[in-house]
């Protein structure tokens, strides 16, 4: 063979090796490529799980497993009644039960007073932590949360046969610390005004009214004091001339009473319902429903927000507390709260 044949030979066979090596390289580079696509698109994914991570009940991380006591705040009634029931039947492995205390009545201050006592987990409160509270618990060694889930609106109940327009808020304080007895001044019929509260030990209801309604007046001694709020709306519908107040959603969609509109001024007053007042023959099979628009743009006078009180001691029962209040605030949680007559916080 001559030596330009060799050549030949020798540059073919090197152009072949170099062209298999080259389509191996080709077919492994596109395999990798193609297992990292799926990488790409699998870590996509899962990006996009956590964006809606939140969204349901069964969504939300870091659920304690266990049994969980709390108490607190009356004003929550339709909250357990209406979602905590679905939170226990959706994540059963989160026990939460409601314990009322052993001494007084049922609410906010109550409430965060047995979870100091290490007596509940976590706490419903339809005020905001006092500093006094606050320097108790760090007394005994941890800290105190307030996590917002809901907002609320204050009504203001009477008799449904009374006719009166509306009362501003100056009205509402005089009545309740004896400067208006008669609701003829206040453009109803000649009828003495009967007053009822609950006790201000007792409800967060009672100590916001008293703080931000009141400014801190004392009670006239005509005010009648009960225990609940299911007691007082009775005492109001069997009295012509009662007056109550208590959280909206407690009030507005009741039958035996009659929420009043109410207004910094006479001149603007506003219904915590929405227009118009289904009357008390046509309810039950109608009810009045919240003004959620009002509540939420501050058009009416008296809101408040709602609070889940987290005890902070780095336990299980903070653990439960965080997890209850990112429920709430869940997306289904959220919608949850507006259905039992709140207005949502997101």
């Amino acid at each position: 063979m001559s030596a330009k044949n060799e050549t030949t030979i020798l540059i073919l066979s090197f152009l072949i090796t170099t062209g298999l090596i080259g389509s191996g390289f080709w077919w492994f580079a596109n395999r990798d490529s193609t297992k990292l696509g799926q990488i790409i698109s699998s870590s996509g994914k899962n990006t996009s799980a956590t964006i809606h991570n939140g969204t349901k009940f069964a969504s939300v991380k870091n659920i304690p497993q266990g049994r969980f006591y709390y108490g607190g705040s009356t004003t929550w009634a339709p909250i357990r009644r209406d979602i905590d029931s679905i939170i226990k039947q959706e994540l059963p492995q989160f026990k939460i039960i409601y314990k009322d205390p052993t001494t007084g009545a049922p609410g906010s201050g109550t409430g965060i007073k047995m979870l100091l006592q290490s007596q509940i987990a976590f706490s419903h409160s339809s005020r905001p932590l006092r500093d006094k509270e606050y320097q108790k618990a760090q007394l005994r060694g941890f800290a105190l949360e307030e996590i917002p889930v809901a907002i609320d609106g204050i009504a203001i109940a009477v008799n449904p046969k009374l006719d009166v327009p509306g009362l501003t808020l100056t009205q509402i304080k005089e009545i309740y610390t004896g400067k208006i007895n008669n609701w003829q001044e206040l453009g109803g019929p000649n009828l003495q005004i009967k007053p009822y509260s609950r006790r201000l030990s007792e409800g967060g209801t009672v100590e916001f009214f008293f703080e931000n309604i009141l400014n801190e007046t004392k009670f006239n001694e005509n005010v009648e004091f009960i225990p609940t709020t299911t007691q007082a709306l009775r005492a109001v519908n069997q009295n012509l001339g009662g007056i109550y107040y208590a959280s909206a959603p407690e009030v507005v969609g009741q039958c035996g009473v009659k929420s009043l509109p109410i207004g910094r001024k006479s001149s603007v007053l506003v219904p915590p319902y929405q227009k118009p007042l289904v009357p008390p023959e046509e309810c039950p099979q109608q009810r009045n429903q919240l003004n959620s628009d009002a509540f939420t743009s501050g058009e009416y006078p008296i809101t408040r927000k709602l609070f889940v009180i987290v005890k902070k001691n780095g336990r299980l029962e903070e653990e439960a507390g965080k997890a209850y209040a990112n429920l709430l605030l869940s997306t289904q949680g959220q919608e949850l709260i507006t259905k039992a007559g709140f207005v949502k916080v997101r």
